[in-house]
């Protein structure tokens, strides 16, 4: 399994809403549900416990006990909520979190080494990967996008993944 302490980045404090401490998130999981699995989140160099998450337009809106005023909320603008690794739902078979892929070294079916993950993305057809090729000298690294499907990446561990050489670019 990837670092059980490696942070996973759920949400950012995009600001104060109302006048009572709570908070308006920007989410980068599953949606508002799924904080809900979460009592406890750090917030830097603190820890914030949740109270309550709700759906609202592009995000959601969250009380923190620790959060009692809207002064106390806005302060707390651009701060980014993670949680350990380690305390992430267990994954079922074939299935993996983007933050465990993204650093992968990957290689193609016929066995050249074609670079790392840079980036996990979903524009609503299914995940789509990019892979970043190591720089030549004096350019920048030139990045392509294959789909996360059994065709063009064939297997994939907790080591590195395995493109299908007709994907790669």
């Amino acid at each position: 399994m990837a670092d059980a302490h490696r942070p996973v980045t759920l949400a950012a404090i995009a600001g104060a809403h109302g006048v009572r401490g709570e908070v308006r998130l920007k989410l980068f999981g599953e949606g508002a549900e799924a904080l809900r699995a979460f009592s406890v989140l750090n917030a830097g160099e603190r820890t914030l416990t949740l109270k309550s998450v709700r759906p609202a337009n592009q995000g959601a809106v969250a009380t923190f006990a620790e959060v009692a005023d809207r002064s106390a909320a806005e302060a707390l603008r651009g701060t980014v909520l993670t949680v350990p690794r380690s305390a992430l739902p267990p994954l079922g078979p074939g299935e993996y979190y983007h933050h465990d892929l993204i650093g992968l070294p990957c290689i193609s079916t016929d066995g050249n080494a074609i670079g790392h993950v840079a980036a996990v993305e979903n524009f609503g057809a299914g995940d789509i990967l990019e892979i970043e090729k190591p720089a030549e000298p004096g350019k920048k690294p030139v990045r392509f996008m294959v789909p996360m499907n059994v065709q063009a990446v064939p297997a994939w561990s907790e080591d590195g993944l395995t493109v299908n050489a007709a994907f790669v670019e």
